[in-house]
């Protein structure tokens, strides 16, 4: 079986002529298509995840050597999270490559955070397995690019800056509540409330719960600030 023309697309862009094609026409293969003899990606995006996490810890290790454990984490939690592996795989039109059932298609499965970062993933794995580490990695390097050297604002965390603050002003740690959830199902808004005990709160919509309560907690950080 031979990629699509979006697979060839994809690959151009990325930056990689593989020898072994099938590998990257499973990669992009998600578990609702259902194709007779390429199987599914689910096994290369476990493999990319662990490429992918060695490559950066690598990256990390070499940019600052002075840096501890506890300095080094969220910066890593940031880079290889789902939703920077999901920006990428936008970046480079991955969603468009994607080979998916019906329902998927029909409910927005290539703009889905959690079907383009695991496709990234195993796009990740493809490449090892087509090349080695090496040029894996220097994919990675390349495709994250700018993220690396600026993820000390990406790793800050709100929600934990929130819990900080309360913990040492010997209160305990702040309340989350889902106020409500919108839209259709391949695109839902949520909206989340943080509470603290004081009775101050602040609120933030986003596409994820996750993404929804680090908003309110900025927010309620940014309100904190002003008082």
């Amino acid at each position: 079986m031979k990629p699509s023309a979006e697979a060839r697309a994809l690959a151009a862009r990325i930056g990689h002529e593989f020898r072994d094609p099938a590998l990257l026409i499973r990669a992009l293969t998600h578990g609702s298509h259902g194709g007779p003899d390429t199987g599914d990606n689910e096994r290369l995006e476990f493999l990319g995840d662990r490429v992918l996490g060695l490559a950066m810890a690598e990256a990390l290790l070499a940019a600052d050597k002075a840096a501890t454990e506890g300095q080094l984490a969220p910066r890593f939690n940031a880079l290889v999270r789902r939703e920077t592996c999901a920006e990428v795989a936008r970046e480079i039109g991955l969603g468009a490559a994607l080979k998916l059932g019906r329902s998927e298609q029909k409910t927005g499965g290539r703009r889905k955070d959690a079907l383009l970062a695991d496709a990234m993933e195993a796009v990740i794995a493809a490449v090892f397995l087509d090349a080695g580490f090496a040029t894996a990695r220097e994919l990675v390097l390349r495709l994250w690019g700018g993220r690396i050297a600026g993820v000390e604002v990406d790793a800050r965390d709100p929600k934990t800056a929130l819990q900080e603050w309360a913990q040492a002003r010997g209160e305990p740690p702040p309340g989350y509540v889902e106020v409500s959830r919108e839209g259709p199902p391949h695109k839902p808004v949520f909206t989340l409330e943080v509470r603290l005990t004081d009775g101050r709160t602040a609120s933030a919509s986003a596409g994820s719960k996750r993404a929804a309560e680090q908003a309110a907690a900025q927010a309620m950080l940014d309100r904190i600030d002003g008082d």
